[in-house]
């Protein structure tokens, strides 16, 4: 398994996924034109964070995205995995716990103070893999308000 920076060539297979992934998760279609822009924003601006592609035998079986998120509480940044998305072929195959350790590693190098996701709350087969990855589940819930604009 290799594990690379996402480059933005890599702009369709990134755009196909993360669609497909808010249709798995919450039914949900994406605009195609906002998800772009979205993506190629990333790519543009550096301080929004970082996508990595798995490659399975030349292959890209999966992605996810990095973002920053400060903490003054502890004087660093927490890095945030969101957009995660396997292949269903790939899947149960280690390719998040690739992509995992990879984030892992460059976190550490980087200073970061700690990795932070987000869980759909009936996604069982998720939570326990981040579990065996020595995540654990904090006590927050997570709340949001979409803003007239997004809605």
């Amino acid at each position: 398994m290799l594990i690379r920076a996402a480059a933005p060539a890599d702009l369709p297979e990134l755009l196909a996924w993360n669609a497909a992934m808010a249709w798995e998760t919450e039914q949900k279609r994406l605009d195609p034109a906002v998800l772009e822009r979205g993506i190629r924003g990333v790519f543009e601006q550096q301080r929004r964070g970082f996508y990595l592609i798995a490659e399975h035998d030349g292959a890209a079986v999966g992605s996810l995205l990095v973002t920053y998120e400060w903490s003054d509480w502890r004087c660093g940044d927490f890095w945030w995995i969101q957009s995660v998305y396997v292949t269903p072929t790939a899947r149960r195959g280690g390719v998040f716990r690739a992509l995992y350790a990879e984030v892992e590693q460059r976190a550490a190098a980087a200073g970061a103070v700690g990795l932070r996701l987000y869980v759909e709350t009936e996604n069982q087969r998720a939570q326990t893999t981040y579990a065996d990855l020595g995540m654990q589940r904090c006590h927050y819930f997570m709340y949001e308000a979409l803003l007239p604009s997004q809605a």
